[in-house]
């Protein structure tokens, strides 16, 4: 049996015992962060990759540029906000007092769902310009560049959500840190791509 026993432990979990120190877990963080921590990882070598694909699949003959909508300069300024609106809500959980923490937090969302409004108007804008999906490859680059980034934010709208529900029924600040410290780390991330994205079509 104590072999079996000895088989079945994992190591991984806790670090060596020195001086009589009970053993920790592997990592300091909440398991729930570590995990965003790998997403946000795991993401970022996705967008990585579409933009290594953007560049090589533009030097090829058939690419006709796409002159981005003006519209794109107001959803970024609404993502900023967003993004703005998160952090000022994360320096409040840090209190005890939950003064303002229903306008920064709730706030944040909406500014986020408004975002997604937005570069809904702007696909409907192109369409009816004759910016089609399959019309060229430029097209279908900028599609799925602000596609998959709006997929993002509306898993993040979700968790937000949820957050949302908690905070209106009266939960604790203190219950509701870890919570409203990831849909900041979360948002902070998408901002920071939507930038690169946005700086890379505009450019080219």
């Amino acid at each position: 049996m104590s072999l079996f026993k000895t088989l079945g432990t994992k190591p991984w979990e806790r670090k060596g015992v020195i001086g009589g120190l009970e053993p920790e877990g592997a990592f300091d963080s909440p398991a729930e962060k570590v995990a965003l921590s790998y997403f946000l990882v795991i993401a970022s070598v996705i967008f990585s990759l579409f933009t290594v694909s953007y560049f090589i699949r533009m030097e090829l003959p058939d690419w006709r540029p796409l002159t981005e909508p003006g519209s794109l300069w107001l959803n970024t300024g609404l993502l900023f906000i967003s993004s703005a609106l998160f952090q000022w809500a994360r320096n409040i959980s840090k209190g005890e007092s939950r003064r303002n923490i229903l306008t920064a937090f709730i706030g944040s969302g909406i500014f986020a769902i408004l975002f997604i409004a937005g570069q809904l108007v702007t696909w409907n804008g192109l369409q009816e310009a004759g910016y089609y999906l399959s019309s060229n490859p430029a097209n279908a680059f900028f599609y799925m560049f602000t596609g998959v980034h709006a997929v993002h934010l509306l898993g993040g709208l979700w968790v937000w959500s949820k957050s949302c529900i908690r905070l209106l029924s009266g939960a604790e600040l203190k219950d509701l840190r870890l919570s409203i410290e990831l849909c900041t780390m979360y948002w902070h991330f998408l901002l920071i791509v939507w930038l690169v994205l946005f700086a890379i079509m505009s450019n080219t």
